[in-house]
């Protein structure tokens, strides 16, 4: 049998410990928001427009609400008329000469203009289902069409349509960082500049749950809103603080969340519509979203073409380098769109990297495209991107091996802490370490035998190489309870939550080590705002950070109560009271009593002096812990065929530094889930609109996703620097596979690309656009 201390062992901080959700959801048994059926449920469904951009003439609604079983039929007009905020964004900035960005509020049905196809226009509430799409089918649109643009470079251009009124040029934002005078002078000074464009690609999100939102009201209660969220108490306080009529009560549920990778963080306009239908229906109302109109309303991600710069001395040592162009933040701002292609782009650019001066200037634009938002990572692959690109393109053209410029660059481990350009202080790294292992790992030097393999058999194979780091969000507000139930469990509560991370194991796993308490005791409650009410969600690679951070926290209150109330139980001094291993004990003796004991004993009313705890329940609340810096090296190799392009991943490693690890299996898994995205972004995926506004890549039938057999076999090593700026020196892991593989993906199809005499090449790395290249390049040769 276990004792005391090799159970606390079994589950320690630092254990391959199985996901605790896993045995419920492969049986089937999670409940998503689609699977709440309420009593007297009515559903509604969303009228969208199908133009781009337009004037709105008339909504006619008179035929709808005369379809049987319509319950209500309402435009933007009346929702306005019944007192409904705007939805806004929540990170709002300036301009580089110090003026407000522009700030257009939308409303959750357009009234004046549409600026998107599938901008929603009117709702039908029905007894069924599919009487709402009947009933929608028949809602009259009178909207006289205006000129499109859905590009942020065409959206720049003099004569380009005008979006909104109040951004002149469609310009949202202008930001700007750097010294361009010192910029400046080191390009002009330099032995050598590297420039090139660098566009990175649109993409529809698609997790695998669609968006889904559950309302009911009561006339005392307030509203119960049950939707699939990234965080309750954020969720609540942007429908309190700027949506629903002032005076409103609202509770926020979320149950569990199949995939979100950030476009689930914010207010969308089809959740503000069921408040609407709930009050004035006087029933629950149940909308989900469809996966064809999910890939018009749901935010997307990425969308920047900018121009990268970087300036080298004649040994290969960066000086200088400078980003500006364009980013797409779509029809609308959505809540932290206005950070991503600038100061998140800014915070990551310099990667591993000595580069004395850096300088942002960006152009955040408005188009008549869907609303951009946070995609994992947000801003943080980009970035490793845009460098990454800059580097290998300056080995090249500068004739230095590409491992061999980024010696010459890297942050020293002797230099850490170390102070960046762009206001980073990186507390902690061995990125020379990392590198050498990835390539001894991935076999670097063997690289030409097998290139000669490959082409024996008819491909052009490559060669790839990303080193990413990432600065992860900052301090936010963040709080964990401490429960001790009268059943014998324990209740942790966080202010983050969890769609896919597994932080029910990961946080239990720090009570566990901290606390001693049993692991199968622990329970997780995320998802209610009755019950959470400080807290930021989950997003930026922070959950375990902040959250794991303040479990250690509320930890240490509860071992500081334990310790009085055990003094008493134990009749000893508070200061002779020892705690391990989950139990109070005398100090030199074997008297004792356990947490969970001592916990049931005063929940039981044990008569203790004034004064001294009568539980040992806790919460703890604080404003969030700094960010971290993850890091890496990942090595890619690729297989292209010639006669007809399809590109494989061949070979992959990676080495990582995601300071200590809690559950490593976790980490592998999001490491890997990451790495496919960052795949399929650089061979598969891009959103493509027409010129009218019309979404061309429309359904997964022009949408390619990755598969298991576009996945190879991940080699992956851990190689951590703990973290000095929280307690349990963690860094982030949720969004690194993303910045890696992007990173190391397309430089290896960069290097098998030039092999066969292509100079330039823009992911995604299609079939077509593989082969069209090879033929242009052909072509050119002879």
């Amino acid at each position: 049998m276990l004792n005391p201390e090799n159970l606390v062992e079994k589950y320690a901080i630092g254990q391959p410990v199985p996901r605790m959700e896993d045995p419920t959801l492969v049986q089937g048994l999670g409940r998503y928001t689609d699977d709440i059926d309420l009593p007297g449920q009515a559903y509604a469904f969303i009228v969208r427009s199908p133009i781009a951009h337009g004037v709105i003439n008339d909504i006619d609604l008179s035929a709808a609400r005369d379809m049987p079983g319509v319950l209500a039929a309402f435009d933007g007009k009346e929702m306005q008329e019944a007192g409904f905020g705007l939805l806004k964004c929540r990170v709002p900035l300036h301009n580089a000469d110090g003026s407000p960005m522009a700030h257009p509020e939308r409303p959750a049905l357009a009234i004046d203009k549409v600026r998107f196809v599938g901008d929603p226009v009117a709702v039908v509430v029905a007894e069924t289902l599919a009487q709402a799409k009947d009933a929608a089918e028949v809602v009259g649109l009178d909207i006289e069409p205006l000129p499109a643009v859905t590009s942020a470079r065409a959206a720049a251009e003099p004569d380009a349509p005008t979006i909104f009124d109040e951004a002149p040029g469609n310009v949202q934002m202008h930001f700007h960082f750097g010294d361009k005078h010192k910029v400046a002078e080191a390009f002009a000074t330099a032995a050598h500049v590297v420039k090139m464009d660098l566009n990175n690609t649109r993409l529809i999100v698609a997790p695998m749950e669609p968006r889904a939102c559950a309302v009911e009201y009561d006339a005392d209660e307030g509203y119960v809103m049950r939707v699939c969220s990234q965080g309750v108490v954020n969720m609540k306080s942007q429908f309190l603080n700027d949506i629903l009529p002032k005076g409103e009560k609202l509770r926020v549920l979320t149950g569990n969340v199949g995939g979100s990778f950030g476009m689930k963080f914010s207010a969308y306009p089809e959740y503000v519509c069921m408040f609407h239908a709930a009050k004035i229906c006087g029933r629950p109302v149940k909308w989900t979203d469809e996966r064809s109109s999910a890939f018009l309303s749901d935010q997307h991600g990425r969308d920047h073409e900018y121009a990268g710069e970087l300036a080298l001395d004649k040994d290969g040592k960066f000086l200088a380098v400078r980003i500006t162009g364009h980013a797409n933040v779509g029809a609308y701002l959505t809540s932290v769109i206005t950070i991503i292609g600038t100061r998140n782009v800014l915070a990551n650019l310099l990667s591993h990297y000595r580069t004395p001066l850096i300088e942002i200037d960006v152009k955040d634009m408005f188009t008549n495209t869907s609303p951009v938002g946070a995609y994992r990572g947000a801003g943080r692959p980009e970035a490793n991107f845009f460098m990454e690109s800059l580097v290998d393109r300056a080995a090249r053209e500068m004739g230095i091996d590409r491992v061999e410029i980024r010696r010459r660059n890297q942050v020293q481990a002797s230099e850490i802490p170390y102070s960046a350009s762009n206001g980073s202080v990186y507390d902690s790294g061995d990125f020379p370490g990392i590198l050498d292992r990835a390539l001894e790992l991935a076999d670097w030097n063997g690289f030409e035998a097998r290139r000669k393999e490959s082409e024996a058999r008819g491909l052009i194979r490559g060669l790839g190489l990303g080193c990413y780091l990432e600065a992860t969000a900052g301090p936010m507000p963040e709080s964990v309870g401490i429960r001790f139930e009268e059943d014998g469990s324990v209740t942790l509560i966080t202010g983050t939550l969890d769609y896919g991370q597994g932080h029910a194991g990961t946080f239990a796993q720090v009570l566990v080590s901290k606390l001693g308490v049993p692991f199968e005791k622990i329970r997780l409650i995320q998802g209610d705002s009755a019950e959470v009410h400080v807290g930021s969600g989950s997003g930026g690679s922070r959950s375990t950070m902040n959250s794991g951070a303040y479990v250690v926290a509320a930890s240490e209150e509860v071992i500081e109560k334990g310790k009085i109330a055990a003094s008493h139980v134990l009749e000893a001094a508070v200061a002779d009271i020892e705690f391990a291993h989950g139990r109070f004990s005398i100090a030199g003796t074997d008297r004792g009593v356990s947490v969970m004991e001592l916990a049931a004993k005063l929940r039981g009313g044990l008569a203790l002096p004034e004064g001294a705890p009568t539980s040992l329940d806790t919460t703890h609340i604080g404003k969030g812990v700094p960010a971290t810096y993850p890091n890496g090296a990942h090595v890619c190799e690729v297989e292209i065929d010639p006669e007809t392009g399809l590109t494989r991943v061949a070979r992959y490693v990676s080495v990582n530094d995601f300071g200590n690890l809690i559950n490593p299996m976790l980490v592998e898994g999001q490491l890997q889930g990451g790495v496919a995205q960052g795949i399929g972004q650089a061979i598969l995926e891009r959103v493509v609109y027409d010129e009218d506004g019309n979404l061309i890549s429309g359904s997964f039938m022009d949408y390619a996703l990755p598969r298991a057999d576009d996945i190879p076999f991940l080699i992956t090593e851990s190689r951590p620097q703990p973290a000095t700026t929280n307690p349990l020196g963690v860094k982030g892991c949720g969004e690194a596979g993303c910045a890696g593989s992007l990173t190391s993906v397309t430089s290896a199809i960069r290097d098998a690309l030039q092999r066969a005499g292509v100079q330039e090449f823009e992911m995604p790395a299609t079939p077509l656009r593989i082969w069209q290249a090879l033929q242009d390049a052909r072509a050119a040769a002879e």
